[in-house]
């Protein structure tokens, strides 16, 4: 499906230059959370997933925590969705860990947000912006809590964060690709998830759009979240990342994108 583009681009080029910083430095729950982001850590250790019987990933091991920024790399087939996947809790693992805050994933999964690459999704769905966004409470309601006042702040701050107020009544259909982007990404803001796993989220994009979403990167990263993204141009890896995980079925390389990002690295990955 090809969305169609607003005219007006909707301020893809100038959102987050008037942004209200004013919440920056709290930690990523809008609502009531006191945890310290020190203890907001995600451990991964002999991760081993197959998918539809075929062994897809093994031997992965790292550990990043939130205010930061991950890329995965790697040609495809290489198992980055899957391991978005795995991390989302949407394919079990054959063996190996996943901790989050030093608990196994599951018990703090709502935490998570998994947004898939847009060629997944099904645009023609009838949904508001709004409407996606208030689905982002449904984890923290549960079956029987009713709407609160609450709630609908916390929707009304991630519409105002994602630069949506102004389009919170058009049909998901109606959006240019970084409007799209910006509903999803204010969905899990709403579900006031610490991890956001993103599966190519920069692809079909514009330039102005790409660039827009690299700054939400970095004002995501620095409210105290941990974005974790395949990614596959590589050049513009270091301009947008913190670290990297180099993938290809078996893990590569590990760490800060200036440390081990090397273009030995890429041709031995990639030619491997």
């Amino acid at each position: 499906m090809h969305a169609t583009h607003d005219p007006k681009h909707d301020h893809e080029h100038t959102h987050a230059q008037g942004h209200d910083h004013s919440h920056t430095h709290e930690h990523v729950c809008w609502g009531h959370s006191t945890h310290s982001p020190v203890h907001h850590r995600l451990e991964i250790s002999n991760l081993k997933v197959s998918y539809r019987e075929v062994l897809a990933l093994e031997g992965i091991n790292f550990a990043t925590e939130c205010g930061r920024s991950l890329a995965l790399v790697g040609p495809n087939g290489a198992g980055k969705s899957t391991l978005l996947k795995s991390l989302a809790g949407l394919l079990k693992a054959d063996s190996g860990r996943i901790l989050w805050r030093g608990s196994p994933l599951v018990s703090s999964s709502h935490e998570l947000a998994y947004l898939p690459q847009r060629g997944d999704v099904d645009w023609n769905f009838p949904i508001t912006v709004r409407g996606l966004v208030e689905m982002g409470r449904y984890p923290n309601l549960g079956w029987w809590k009713k709407y609160s006042t609450h709630d609908e702040e916390i929707v009304e701050r991630a519409l105002s964060a994602m630069d949506l107020k102004e389009l919170e009544k058009r049909q998901i259909s109606a959006l240019s690709g970084g409007q799209q982007q910006r509903a999803f990404i204010a969905r899990a803001l709403a579900q006031e998830a610490h991890v956001l796993l993103l599966d190519e989220p920069f692809t079909g994009l514009d330039r102005p759009a790409q660039e827009t979403l690299v700054r939400l990167f970095k004002e995501l990263t620095r409210e105290g979240r941990l974005l974790i993204a395949s990614h596959h141009d590589l050049k513009s890896v270091p301009d947008i990342f913190d670290e990297v995980l180099v993938i290809k079925r078996k893990q590569f390389a590990f760490g800060p994108v200036k440390d081990v990002f090397s273009e030995k690295l890429i041709e031995e990955t990639y030619n491997s």
